[in-house]
């Protein structure tokens, strides 16, 4: 059973930070296992590696997983070639 919405999958490949802050106010990320300071402290400095272990806690190594590493990967590196100009 996977409890992560379709919204939140499409939303968060935009905008990570906004769909934690959707999903966390919704109560649709309370039932994974994650807790203390490690989930409020990624979702501020690293959201979508956040993100990466939310799906791979829903649903495993899949398309979802692949499609948001890809995304956190382009990310990360165009921002360092905008830093150069």
């Amino acid at each position: 059973m996977h409890i992560l919405p379709l919204w939140f999958l499409l939303l968060s490949l935009l905008l990570p930070r906004v769909s934690l802050v959707i999903g966390y106010l919704r109560g649709e990320l309370t039932p994974f296992s994650l807790s203390g300071w490690i989930p409020p402290t990624l979702a501020v400095l690293i959201p979508r590696a956040l993100i990466l272990v939310l799906i791979f806690e829903d649903r495993g190594f899949g398309w979802w997983l692949l499609v948001h590493a890809l995304a956190m990967a382009c990310t990360y590196l165009s921002a360092g070639s905008k830093g150069k100009r």
